[in-house]
């Protein structure tokens, strides 16, 4: 059961997380149009963007963090808004709010590296947060970047529809209608966190990990990466006293690159222990990390069991001292897939690795992917969880798809995400 402690005053939390890792167009999309004719140059200028994103609990205040950490430049930001995502591009009438900034300012100008958090916004409509009718329901976050953007900082591998308006185009986040906003993309821009004020005794759980958390081959728009299947299981026993959010980049590495230079960015970002302070330690109210990764550093990256096993160990101790725990995945079966991952050696290296997650005695629990998804007979993913489900085809043997993730998810023992 979940501990409950006696009632005290809300607090913010984590209810959507999209972690940032380079500046567009650096990355891993999934079915992502071309965007060539919209972004010129790999730069937004004078143009509106609505993002689409899922929280994993409601609540009537929120705010928002919008980064530059990967900009060349200033970037500005005004006509932000939040408000309920309707259909394609338009909102629910009635709920589109403006987001507002230090000194009640309706922009910011972001400084290269940094990030801003907005002010609080009231969201009056959400009258009882934890209600069904919530469940499942979208926020779209719009604004409009003044002038050129310069390199944008994005993530890249939404898995969700978002909208944007053509160059030039001015200004469309205070519209309720899609009218503005004719043109699609895969991704998110320049946000990477949504927090929502939540009872104090409220637990997030975060997916933390690379293209297998971020949800490569799950199905487009359809919130079935593991971490979502894992967020339905949750809600299903806790209700809205537990949250999910997601913290997985495509091409991610334990401990590579050694160091990260925008200027000469590759596809999977900063390695995790670099982006750990960034996108775990500083977003709110995470109480549980469960870590997938490992087999883009065996692959490409060619790095050794010893190196990921360190890495892990040095990212559980950083976790630890926050009062964080940290349940450890073990990593899926890659065997016959791509060149770069699916050799014996590299499978040789995964069962190691695994072998330390399972017994090493530094996690605090395991969730065992590599059981839920290995076919014992070849060594390889099970052949059901290997056909695409985001683009159709048979898959690369690297990364489950939809039926995959459930599985997945469903191999969780819920007791190892919670305090005891």
């Amino acid at each position: 059961m979940l501990a409950m402690s006696a009632p005290a005053a809300d607090k913010w939390v984590a209810a959507w997380t999209g972690a940032s890792h380079g500046p567009y167009p650096s990355g891993n999309a999934v079915a992502q149009p071309d965007l060539a004719a919209l972004l010129p140059g790999a730069v937004a200028n004078d143009q509106s963007f609505r993002l689409i994103v899922r929280p994993g609990l409601w609540g009537s205040r929120a705010r928002i963090r919008l980064s530059n950490v990967f900009g060349s430049q200033p970037v500005t930001l005004d006509g932000v808004f939040i408000g309920v995502h309707g259909m394609g591009g338009s909102l629910v009438p009635g709920t589109n709010r403006p987001v507002k900034f230090a000194g009640g300012k309706t922009g910011v100008t972001i400084a290269p590296g940094a990030l801003v958090w907005s002010e609080a916004v009231d969201l009056p409509f959400v009258k009882k947060a934890a209600s069904a009718e919530w469940m499942g329901r979208k926020l779209a976050v719009s604004f409009h970047v003044a002038g050129k953007s310069g390199p944008m900082t994005w993530h890249a591998k939404a898995m969700q529809t978002s909208y944007l308006s053509r160059p030039g185009g001015g200004s469309h986040g205070a519209e309720e209608s899609a009218d503005g906003f004719p043109f699609s993309t895969t991704s998110w821009y320049f946000l990477d966190a949504v927090e929502l004020m939540a009872p104090a005794a409220t637990q997030v759980v975060m997916g933390f990990g690379d293209s297998i958390t971020d949800g490569t081959n799950s199905t487009l728009n359809g919130d079935d990466r593991w971490p979502d299947f894992l967020a339905q299981r949750l809600h299903a026993a806790f209700g809205a006293r537990v949250t999910v959010v997601n913290a997985g980049i495509g091409g991610n590495q334990v401990v590579g690159p050694p160091t990260y230079d925008p200027a000469k960015p590759i596809g999977g970002g900063p390695s995790a222990l670099e982006r750990l302070e960034r996108d775990v330690l500083t977003v709110s109210g995470v109480t549980t990390v469960v870590w997938l990764e490992g087999i883009n550093d065996l692959g490409a990256a060619k790095a050794s069991a010893e190196d990921v096993i360190e890495g892990f160990r040095r990212g559980v101790e950083r976790l630890h001292a926050k009062g964080i725990r940290v349940v450890g995945a073990t990593i899926t079966s890659a065997l016959n897939s791509t060149p770069a991952q699916g050799t014996a050696e590299v499978d040789a290296k995964r069962k190691a690795i695994n072998e330390f997650i399972r017994h090493g005695g530094v996690f605090d629990g395991v969730a065992d992917f590599d059981a839920a998804t290995l076919d014992p007979q070849t060594g390889a993913l099970r052949a059901e969880f290997r056909p695409g489900s985001s683009v159709g085809g048979p898959g690369d043997g690297l990364h489950p798809n939809r039926a995959g993730y459930q599985a997945m998810a469903n191999s969780i023992d819920l007791k190892t995400l919670l305090p005891r």
